[in-house]
C-alpha cells in the first residue's frame, strides 16, 4: 500500500507541476472543469500529493515497531477514515469503469479499484491481527 500511495503522490505531483487536474493515465479533465473547480488546480494537486505521502507513512506505520507504538484504537480510527477516502475514490473508478457514470474511467481502472480496496482491507486486517492483545 505504501508503494501505491507514493505512486498516487507522484502522479498528483506531476499534474501539480502542470497545474492540471486529474491523474496520469486517467480520464482527461477539460479546461472548463478545471476552471470551475473550487480551488486552483495546482493547489488541489499539491494537497493530494501530501495526502498520498501521508497515506504511505500510515501504511508503513502499520508494519513497523514505531507505528505499533501508536494507540491501536487511534490507528484503527485513522485506517477507517482512510478507507472512506480510498474506498470512495476506488469506488468511483469501479462503478465508472464497469457501468459508466460519465467520468471516463475504463474497465481496467475498475479492476485496479477493486485491487486497491482489497489491499487496503488486508493492510487493515493485518494491522488489527498483529496488534491484537492475546488474553488468557
Amino acid at each position: 500500500m505504501a508503494v501505491l500511495f507514493l505512486g498516487y503522490a507522484a502522479g498528483k505531483a506531476a499534474f501539480a507541476l502542470q497545474a492540471r487536474l486529474g491523474f496520469p493515465g486517467g480520464p482527461p479533465v477539460s479546461a472548463a472543469e478545471t476552471g470551475s473547480y473550487f480551488m486552483e488546480a495546482a493547489t488541489a494537486q499539491w494537497l493530494a500529493t501530501a495526502s498520498g505521502v501521508l497515506g504511505a507513512c500510515v501504511a508503513l506505520a502499520t508494519v513497523t515497531a514505531l507505528g505499533h507504538r501508536v494507540p491501536r484504537t487511534l490507528m484503527l480510527l485513522v485506517l477507517a477514515g482512510m478507507l472512506l477516502a480510498v474506498g470512495g475514490g476506488a469506488g468511483i473508478m469501479i462503478v465508472d469503469g464497469f457501468v459508466g457514470i460519465g467520468v471516463g474511467w475504463q474497465w481496467y481502472h475498475g479492476v485496479l479499484g477493486i485491487l486497491v480496496i482489497g489491499l487496503f482491507l488486508e493492510m487493515t486486517r493485518s494491522y488489527a491481527a498483529a496488534t491484537r492483545r492475546v488474553t488468557g
